[in-house]
């Protein structure tokens, strides 16, 4: 599994299948390659200080590694989008709420959202 690092990378996966919790959101695209599985994080700023960011985004890296591989469709890019609530929501019930979403996010057809922001 490899990490997604490239702004337009990040926007790809933007215009794929969302699935949203209380903790976080997660985004998911089908890529025409034969690449392993990609994931990225991402934390806003209207999340809280510097600090606070950082240890969401830890937060969501240790529930993937944790994560069984085979949940992750091969050939796909994830976004973590995290939340707040990540802070002080339960790690075993987050990492429930991240199975659940990949099984939904699996189910959800493959459509483009068009960006108007562009």
């Amino acid at each position: 599994m490899d990490r997604l690092r490239r702004r337009a990378d990040f926007l790809a996966v933007a215009s794929g299948a969302r699935v949203s919790t209380a903790a976080f959101a997660l985004q998911g695209r089908r890529r025409d390659d034969n690449g392993p599985v990609r994931i990225g994080f991402t934390v806003t700023r209207k999340n809280g200080t510097a600090t606070e960011r950082n240890r969401i985004r830890r937060r969501l890296r240790e529930l993937v590694k944790r994560l069984d591989v085979i949940a992750m469709r091969p050939h796909h890019d994830y976004v973590l989008v995290g939340r707040r609530a990540a802070l002080s929501r339960d790690f075993e019930a987050m990492l429930d709420e991240l199975r659940s979403a990949f099984h939904r996010i699996d189910r959800q057809p493959e459509t483009r959202r068009s960006d108007a922001r562009t």
